[in-house]
Order: structure tokens, then sequence, then C-alpha cells
């Protein structure tokens, strides 16, 4: 998703869908060159510096470092407005350093390709609302790199980390392969691990992981939000093509590694989520929550 760096927009209620059903938005090439050349420097230079956890995200970063201007460019503000909403605070931040072959080789790593294991931040996790966690890249990944590999669809899912560290590959899982200053914005309970790094370059990513402070409802753009998304369609049988963008296939798109049947409650779930978010319980997409809903009486 492209997206200019200089200008603040919230989400659109499409994205903010893709959100809710992915679990994850992607924009490559976000941030300017001197802004992840600045980070480079001052990463391996004298650090990041360590941030409390619950400190304010407008407070976290010094003024002029590199991590203060990631935070402060307008599209990124617009981003975080319309996940997190005003005044959010810094849970916590995590500079992954995936070695290159040469650093590998000196530490007596020659034949080896470390990757990191299949893992959910937030098992403990149960809230209506999610943190958000922000991936920066500040150079280009390249498929060789490793980047980053993620399940689309799996935040709602909840699961014990040590449960899908046995996993290897899953079908329709995605690996990160970006040009410098990408940011990969992640629903906190994303599946997710580092890749195995077999190039020459060392790889860097800096993950911040932010809370809100208010109830995350209507915060983005909802000028594309009709009277229209509301109303149910007939499922499985339609007789004219659906609109491309249709807010009900978001919410319901399929993904590889679904079961056929368990599969239909990440639909359930997403749905509820989205209730969530809209501040409005009586919506609902091909029916899913109101088939539940119905008291026996109503159902005759």
């Amino acid at each position: 998703m492209n997206v200019d760096a200089k200008t603040y927009r919230k989400l659109s209620t499409n994205e903010m869908a893709k959100f809710v059903a992915r679990g994850y938005l992607m924009f490559e090439g976000l941030t300017p060159p001197e802004l992840t050349e600045q980070y480079l420097t001052e990463s391996t230079g004298a650090g990041v510096a360590e941030v409390p956890a619950g400190t304010p995200l407008s407070a976290a970063y010094a003024p002029g470092t590199a991590l203060r201007g990631l935070v402060d460019t307008p599209a990124i503000r617009g981003i975080l407005d319309s996940l997190v909403g005003a005044d959010p605070v810094v849970d916590h931040h995590f500079v992954h350093l995936t070695l290159g072959r040469e650093q590998r080789e000196a530490f007596g790593m020659k034949d080896t390709f470390p990757s990191q294991h299949w893992h959910q931040d937030s098992t403990i996790d149960t809230r209506a609302g999610f943190d958000v966690q922000i991936m920066w890249y500040p150079h280009e990944v390249t498929l060789e790199m490793g980047g980053t590999r993620y399940l689309p669809g799996s935040h709602l899912r909840v699961v014990s980390e040590a449960a899908i560290g046995r996993y290897q590959n899953i079908r329709g899982q995605r690996h990160v392969v970006c040009p410098a200053g990408s940011l990969l914005v992640l629903h906190h309970g994303m599946w997710h691990g580092g890749g195995s790094n077999r190039s020459e370059t060392t790889r860097h990513m800096i993950k911040i992981r932010i809370h809100p402070t208010v109830a995350q409802q209507q915060l983005w753009d909802l000028s594309d939000f009709s009277e229209a998304d509301r109303k149910q369609r007939a499922i499985f049988w339609q007789l004219a093509a659906r609109p491309e963008g249709d807010l009900h296939d978001i919410l319901c798109e399929y993904q590889p590694w679904y079961e056929a049947d368990t599969g239909r409650l990440e639909f359930v779930n997403r749905i509820r989520l989205f209730r969530y978010l809209l501040g409005d319980d009586t919506f609902d997409a091909d029916y899913w929550l109101t088939r539940l809903e119905f008291p026996p009486e109503k159902r005759l």
C-alpha cells in the first residue's frame, strides 16, 4: 500500500476492514531515506534509548532522533490515530537484528541459518480492543534476507505460543520483502516470527508496541461507510456480481490455512471486532452473528 508520508490521512473503512480481517496493513517505502539512514547511524552508535512501559508515545523518543521522526511522520500519525486513537502509550520496543553471513562466521555460526519460531505475543490478552505493533524496516529487505514471516488472519485465534512454535511452514504465510522505510502494522495477536537470513547483510527491524488509552470506536474516516454496508445479502448464491471492495467480502475473506468448518469461527470473531470498532452491536456480515443471536422463539 503506497501512502504519502507527508500527508496526514486517517484510514478508510475499507482499510480498517482489511486490518480487522487480515490483522495487518503494509505500507511500502513509507518513510524518507534520510530518516532511515539516521536510524541506522543511531542504532549502531549510541543505540536506541530505553523507554519505560506506559510512557506516552508523544514523549517516548527525544526530539531530533530517528524514532521521534518516525512516530511524528504525518502518515504514521494518521494510521495510529485510526487504530489506537489519541494519546497512546508505549508498551515496549525492541531492536531485532538477524546477522548476515560475515557476522555469523565471526561468531562461529558458519553453517547455521537460525530463524525464530512461530509465536503470538499476547496469548494472555483477552480485551475487545487491541494494541498495534509497528515493524519498521530501515533498509531494503530482500527474499534472501528472510524478512519477518506472518500468517494473515491468525490474530484472533488465541493459542499457546509453545504449541504453535512446533509448526514449520503454514499455507498462506507471508514473508516481508520490501523497500527501505517500509512499515508493517500488526494486530498484537498476529502469529509471526523472524526469518532465516541467508544473505551477507545483517537485517534490521525495530518493533514498537503501542497501547490505546481511549475506546477504539469510530476512530477512522467513516466517510466511505454507508447504510448499504449494513444490509444483508444473499449468501452462497448471488445472481449479480459483487462490487469490488465490498465490506462483507473483506470481513468474510478466507485464508488458505483455514479449515473448512472451524475456519468460519474467524468470520464470527472478525465481525465481533468490527462491531466493537464501529460502536454498533447490530452490525453483521453475511448473517454470521445474527443467526446465533436470535432467541429460540424468534426462529419460528
